[in-house]
């Protein structure tokens, strides 16, 4: 039997490379704080992009874009907002949040997936 988490970090490795393939740069992948994590950032263009990948292997479940729901949005822009401060990222610089959904072997790019949340 394979671990999930291996099969998580091999998703978000293919992930990676598809994002570098589509003109996507300076990735960082695994973005960890005390208020959760980011799977990938990246700066597409001149958007610096925060990235959720979720994996199903059958949509048995249901589809893999389905699964980022508003209390996961809310975590990502909690992390983004202390990521960028962290950082030392301009409050100016244009911000995206898309979601990478793979189901089985297919990975689809929804660019600005969600709107920024703030509470």
């Amino acid at each position: 039997m394979v671990n999930k988490r291996v099969i998580g970090d091999d998703i978000e490795l293919e992930c990676v490379r598809y994002l570098m393939e589509h003109g996507v740069k300076r990735i960082e992948k695994n973005y960890r704080c005390r208020l959760g994590e980011i799977d990938i950032i990246g700066y597409d263009e001149e958007y610096l992009v925060f990235f959720e990948v979720k994996y199903r292997k059958s949509t048995t479940s249901g589809w893999a874009e389905s699964a980022v729901g508003y209390s996961k949005q809310l975590q990502i822009c909690k992390v983004s907002d202390f990521y960028r401060l962290n950082k030392h990222i301009s409050e100016d610089t244009p911000m995206r949040y898309d979601v990478l959904a793979v189901n089985d072997k297919d990975v689809m790019w929804y660019k600005n997936a969600f709107d920024y949340i703030t509470r």
